[in-house]
């Protein structure tokens, strides 16, 4: 896999000359496929007949390792779950470790009659494809976004109108919603023409490219092929058992184009487009969670939340989330300035401080988004919490961004003493 391990910086290096003329026809060539590089080891073995395997596989791990990490997934619905720990006691095995025990948790693997090989394979495939040199896009964010969206799948609300369907679908998009992301944004691959940009016409460019690889592993691994492909009569049962409803529509592609809407839902551009229609249904106390179409809009509205929930951790899980986002931000700044294009929105390590980014962020993304959230769950504890975090983080960027301008402040207090008061004991019984 050494010779497969190209850096992110060395592919734009490329694609910025290519843009510019100054590489030959045939790198021209590579520079299309090097986005989606690991779709291609991963397809070439495939058709060897052959499973990946990984340094990190689990079965490297002593019992001590296994015991703990077994001991923190009995309190996987806990919202102070340390994902970074977690990933260290699983080797690097974060997503598939999660992936698989919530689906044993839901019993989806008997639902949909899951052949376990296939699953693993493609699960695994879906962890490798994330580049695990991305500070921030990368597979422990993957599994940190899946283990939010299960806590939102508990909620009250939303628990006891889900079937098994909407828990697979919502599950599979917060895996894959960002696989094989290159580490830069989407103004950046249209501005140094990438193909992708060319390909999906500059339009959710990455939401897409993650949705088309996500269904690509889909067909690759199997999982889903003994599902009939065509149309046919089947039922969507609840789990409560409360009703049932009957669909006409083909199972498999209907189940890749639903995963394709929750996963384009991402797309932080379609930001006010989807807050100004939830709020809508709020005001209008119009929703009605036995509607199909109803349940597959609030689960948009959870993956969207558990892609953004950062700021609404405990400060010391948010804050590390906060640190690496703005160094892959900054990674793009330089090849930015080292190619003289002008350099992006909070990527100016020189002009744009993680406590700027951060407050900017929670200001105008994440809060409005999630006030309506807090009146959906009307509310739950656990909005209560995220709400609280959400302030104190807030509050202490605040007071470090005024500690770094200020003109009286001669040293600039380290980030841990910063620490919003109210967590520790607290934070530790959240549920």
């Amino acid at each position: 896999m050494k010779l497969f391990a190209v850096e992110v910086n060395f592919v734009f290096i490329i694609s910025a000359s290519a843009q510019q003329g100054e590489v030959e026809s045939g790198t021209r060539r590579k520079v299309k496929r090097l986005l989606s590089f690991q779709r291609y080891c991963h397809a070439s073995r495939l058709l060897r007949g052959l499973v990946p395997h990984t340094p990190g596989s689990l079965h490297l791990l002593d019992d001590d390792y296994l015991g703990q990490a077994g001991h923190m997934l009995s309190k996987v619905g806990t919202w102070n779950f340390d994902i970074f720990l977690f990933d260290r006691l699983t080797n690097g095995n974060s997503l598939v470790t999660l992936m698989c025990h919530l689906f044993n948790v839901y019993g989806l693997i008997h639902h949909f009659q899951l052949d376990m090989v296939k699953l693993h394979r493609f699960l695994g495939m879906v962890q490798e494809d994330y580049h695990s040199q991305n500070p921030y896009h990368n597979a422990v964010h993957a599994a940190d976004v899946t283990q939010a969206m299960y806590c939102y799948l508990k909620e009250p609300k939303l628990a006891e109108q889900l079937s098994p369907l909407d828990v697979f679908l919502g599950l599979m998009a917060a895996a894959s919603h960002d696989v094989d992301h290159p580490g830069v944004n989407q103004p950046f691959l249209i501005k140094t023409r990438h193909h992708l940009a060319s390909l999906y016409q500059n339009t959710s460019v990455l939401e897409r490219h993650h949705w088309r690889s996500t269904v690509g592993m889909l067909r690759e691994s199997g999982l889903l092929s003994h599902l009939p492909q065509w149309k046919s009569i089947y039922p969507i049962i609840t789990y409560r058992g409360t009703y049932s409803i009957f669909s006409l529509t083909p199972p498999r592609q209907d189940m890749e184009q639903q995963l394709g809407s929750l996963i384009l839902a991402t797309d932080i551009s379609r930001q006010n487009e989807f807050l100004l229609t939830f709020r809508e249904h709020l005001d209008n106390q119009d929703l009605d969670l036995q509607l199909a179409s109803h349940r597959h809009f609030m689960l948009q509205i959870a993956l969207k939340c558990a892609d953004i929930c950062n700021p609404c951790r405990a400060w010391e899980l948010s804050r590390q989330w906060s640190e690496r986002v703005c160094e892959e931000f900054y990674r793009q700044g330089d090849l930015e300035r080292k190619f003289d294009l002008e350099i992006s929105p909070m990527c100016n390590q020189q002009a744009d401080s993680v406590p700027a980014n951060q407050i900017g962020f929670i200001s105008y993304i994440v809060e409005p988004l999630f006030e309506e959230w807090y009146r959906f769950t009307e509310p739950s504890l656990l909005s209560q919490t995220m709400m609280g975090h959400l302030h104190k983080n807030k509050a202490c960027w605040s007071r470090l961004r005024y500690a770094q301008t200020s003109l009286e402040t001669q040293t600039h207090p380290q980030i841990d003493k910063l620490e919003p008061e109210g967590e520790g004991e607290e934070g530790e019984s959240v549920p």
